[in-house]
Parts: structure tokens; sequence; C-alpha cells
């Protein structure tokens, strides 16, 4: 049976009216409990009262550090046993520090550790221009045959050094070589954690204000100097004259200027990884081509270019057809070419002309990220009459020479023999260097003359009249697209200004009014000797305190 309780509690009225306090001589507190009617209504309410015991000054120190609640549970049920909370070894266990996560969580800061050594960037930038060194060295983009000639296995280079070495780690293509690639990578990581770790704090430091509140924090400086009778405030206008950003607050003043300097060696490593990032789209992502087109034919973009890395992707302007109006060159005084030109037609798919330029060497045309240089020229075809019939073209092919590098071409007008059983072929032989002159040969090989094409002047051999018409050239162009150069540029641009904006120096300036004297102090990452002259020079423009008042100090920021 439950007792009705009404959760009215009436303290004993002899207790003072004061906040109810148990000692370790107080331990009972007398509750007047009102039975109710047994028609009552009210419901049955079981309660706990908490009742925390404080033991007295004169326990020892170690029962001092524990403490104890208790439970009253008011019902007939059964109360449950006691017990401390807190200190106990009945306590929950402590959590183990450390453990297998732990470890995976420090791990990728031990890399970002690591990766932002100085030594080791050091070292990845070392290697990384050896490979560049030997890329120059070995010839690049070769058939494999001919470094099976060039760096045979019998007779190796320094000893050891043979195709094998080239083939296997990619070094007839360096600079897309894997190699190469993960050194630019490794080095890209290095930069970026060193960016992480040491360069965007300082300049969280550097952006900082800072007040000193001592005379003796102030003359701790690398430079400082005390001024027994100048006000703060002049302090500021001065340095604000000087470029300084000056912000006061009570007597204390705060100082600096060259902020910009603490911001470019980020600005080195974001080019940096420009530069290395746009080289390495354009060694695989790039196209590259090249063509020798007579004057007067076609030829499709897409048809010459070809992907030299996994990154090459065609774009819509492979579709374009190329025509060569006209090729043309110049001469010196003294006959030698001086300068060649080619005139292109550009088309789209569907047959209309998009572009029309002249090019010539140093001089390229560029259209849909496609470049096409003037590099070389060759002479197709002789354009001729025989006997008043024709004009026929006899082509002309390159003859080499004993060294040199004139160039020299030669082609044959064949003439009816009267033998036909006689294997050997007999004919006019003429002979042009360039598209101004050629020189003619009759059967046996003796010179006959030397025409002008289009001179209109008939030359008789062997009972031949030949005249020369034309001379066809032929325009040798590269074609290459690369996509890497705008950012390199962009990279190499950011690089020279963030270069010369790191050669500011950061300057602070602390000062701390102490009645009429000033105390001022101050330090420089660079160049700690014009500092102190500039300070120096400063402090002579502060102007003297006349008044023995001291200087009344702004309150403001």
């Amino acid at each position: 049976m439950e007792t009705l309780i009404n959760p009215t509690i009436t303290l004993n009225p002899s207790l003072p009216r004061r906040p109810l306090s148990l000692n370790s001589q107080t331990r009972l507190l007398t509750f007047t409990i009102r039975p109710q009617p047994a028609n009552s209504r009210t419901r049955t309410l079981p309660f706990s009262v908490f009742c925390k015991l404080k033991p007295s000054r004169e326990e020892s120190t170690e029962n001092k550090e524990k403490s104890m609640s208790k439970k009253i549970m008011l019902s007939e049920m059964a109360p449950p046993p006691l017990s401390e909370e807190g200190g106990g070894n009945g306590g929950a266990p402590a959590r183990r520090k450390g453990g297998p996560f732990e470890s995976v969580k420090r791990f990728p800061r031990r890399v970002v550790t690591l990766l932002s050594n100085l030594r080791l960037a050091i070292g990845e930038m070392f290697a990384i221009a050896a490979l560049m060194a030997l890329g120059t060295f070995i010839e690049q983009g070769e058939a494999p045959d001919f470094y099976f000639a060039k760096y045979p296995e019998d007779n190796p280079v320094l000893g050891f050094f043979t195709w094998k070495w080239i083939l296997t780690l990619g070094f007839d293509h360096m600079f897309s070589a894997p190699v190469f690639l993960g050194l630019l990578v490794l080095l890209g990581a290095s930069l970026m954690a060193c960016t992480y770790t040491t360069q965007i704090p300082m300049v969280k430091v550097a952006r900082r204000w800072s007040f000193l509140s001592t005379s003796k924090a102030v003359l701790r400086q690398e430079v400082s100097d005390s001024l027994p009778r100048a006000s703060v405030q002049d302090l500021g206008v001065v340095l604000m004259g000087a470029g300084y950003e000056v912000f006061l607050k009570g007597p204390s003043l705060y100082a600096f200027k060259g902020l910009a300097g603490r911001f470019a060696p980020i600005g080195v490593h974001i080019a940096m990884l420009l530069i290395m990032g746009g080289g390495t789209l354009s060694a695989c992502g790039s196209f590259k081509g090249s063509v020798t087109v007579p004057q007067g034919l076609n030829f499709v973009v897409g048809d010459v270019l070809g992907p030299i890395g996994f990154l090459s992707k065609p774009s819509e302007a492979f579709n374009t057809e190329i025509h060569v109006n006209k090729f043309y060159m110049d001469y010196y005084d003294s006959g030698q070419v001086s300068q060649f030109h080619t005139d292109l037609s550009l088309y789209d798919i569907d047959g209309k002309e998009v572009l029309r330029k002249t090019i010539s060497v140093n001089d390229p045309l560029r259209y849909g990220g496609i470049t096409i240089y003037q590099t070389d020229w060759s002479i197709s075809a002789l354009q001729i009459l025989k006997d008043g019939e024709g004009p026929f073209n006899l082509a002309m092919a390159p003859l080499k020479l004993n060294g040199g590098d004139t160039k020299l071409f030669g082609t044959i007008l064949p003439i009816d023999d009267p033998d036909p059983d006689s294997t050997q072929v007999k004919g006019i032989s003429m002979l042009a260097r360039d598209l101004q002159s050629v020189v003619l040969y009759d059967q046996q090989g003796k010179f006959v003359g030397v025409r002008r094409p289009n001179s209109k002047l008939p030359i008789e051999i062997d009972g031949k009249k030949i005249e020369v018409l034309d001379a066809i050239g032929s325009s040798g162009l590269d074609l290459k697209t690369d996509p890497g150069v705008p950012i390199v540029y962009a990279g190499f641009g950011a690089l020279m200004i963030t270069t010369c904006v790191s050669f500011l120096s950061h300057s602070q300036v602390w000062a701390l009014q102490d009645g009429t004297t000033l105390f001022i102090g101050g330090k420089s990452n660079k160049g700690n000797v014009e500092f102190s002259s500039e300070v120096n020079r400063l402090l002579d423009r502060v102007p003297e305190i006349v008044d023995d008042l001291p200087a009344k100090q702004s309150n403001s920021v």
C-alpha cells in the first residue's frame, strides 16, 4: 500500500531563513509531511531529494578531493544502493589516446611536413634541371632505329648509357616522360605544402594588429629609441607621411608598410605552378605536323597534325582546309635567298574562306588554336615549252651535295632515242638552286646556258627549242597546337612581377606614450641597416613638446 503524500514541504520554523548548507556535523533535515484523506483525488507522487554533503575543514585533504551525492527516495520501493560519483575506481575507464586510427589521421600531416622540406624541394629542382639538360643532349622524337645506331650496346656512352636507357625511361620524348612528369608533380606538391605550412601563416601573422603595452616590450625590438618630449599622435602623422598604415589605441601605436612583400612568396609559388602546369599541358596535350605543299594545292589540317601526348584532343579547327595560293622568295643583291613567303587561304567545312594571310619566317598564321609557321621551301616542278608544244611540268628532285647547306634541285627532259633497245635514258638536264634561274645541259652533260623563268627567251639544245615558263615552288610548313602557351606566359609574367615585389621589405613600428616620454621600437624582415636609418630620419621629424603637461591620448583606433 502506497502512502499519499502532499508534495508541499514545510521546513522547521526554528531553522534560519538562509541558504541551507550541510556540514559534517549537521546531517539531519526535517520535513513535515501532511497525509491526505482517503477520499482525496490527490495523485500518488514519488519524488527524490538530492543532498550534496560538504566535508568540514577539519577533514583530511583526501576527503576534500572527493565529492559525494546521495539519493533519498520517498516511496515504499526498495531504495537503490548508495554510490559515489566521480573519481572512484568503479567509474568509467579513461579513454585511451592514440590507437590505430590516430596514426592514420597523423599521416597527412607527416606527408605535408615532409614535402615542405626545403632540402627536398632543392633536390627536386636540381633533378628536373638535370633531366632538361639531358633532353637537350639526346635527340628527341626520332625513330627507334636512330637510337639503335647512335647509342649501341657494344659502345655505350660513358660506359653504361645505351639505347635501352633512352627507350625504357622515355628519354626520346623527355618532356612527356613519366619520370620527368613525376618530378614536376612532386615539386608542385612541395610548393603547395610550403605555401600551406609556412607562407600563409606568416601572412596571417603579418596582417594581425598587435599593440605593445609595456615600454620593455617596445625597447626589445631590433631598432628602438625613446623621445623624452614627444607625442604619439605626432609620430603617427610622420609615419603616415612615410607611407605607413598607422593605428592608435590609447597611448599605444602600431604601424606597418610593405605588406605586399609578405604575399610575394605565395605569388612566386603560384607562378611556378602555372609554368610547370602549362609546360606539362604543352608536352602532353599538343599536336604537331609538317608538310611541304606545292603552289596551287590544298591540304586538310587534321591530315597533317598528329598527337604527341595522352592529353591531346582535336578541335573543330582540324577540319579546316588550307590552299597555297602562291609561294615566292626575296633575294639579296648577291643572289642568295633572304626571305620566303606563302600566301594561304583557309576554308571551313562548308568551303567558305574564313581567313587569308601571307606568312613568312617569324610571321606565322594563327587560327582556332593552330599556328602555321613558314619553315622551309623547295622547288616542286619546272614548267617548259618544247618546240612550241606544252606546257610540260617536269618534277624537280633535291640533289645531295658534298657538305654545306646549299640547296640544289634537278630534272631531265627525255628526248626520243632512235635506238629502241637502248636502256639508257637520254635527255636535257636542268638544274636550279632557287626560283630565279635554271641551268641547262645537253645529252652529253655539257653546259648550254642559263635562263630565267618567264624570260620568254628560248634556247636550242640538241635540235630542240626549249623555253622555261615558270619554276613552281613548294612551301614547307610546320603546324602545331600548344594549349599550354597562354598558361606559361601568364606564369612567367606573374613570376617577374612577384619576384620584384618580393624585394619590398615588411616594416613594423610600435610606440608607447609614458607621460611625456615616447618609446619607439621596430623591426623589418629585410635591410635592417636601411630600416634603422629610416627610423632615425623619421624620429628627427617628430616635433618636441613645449608644454610640460602630458599629451592627451586618443582612444580611437
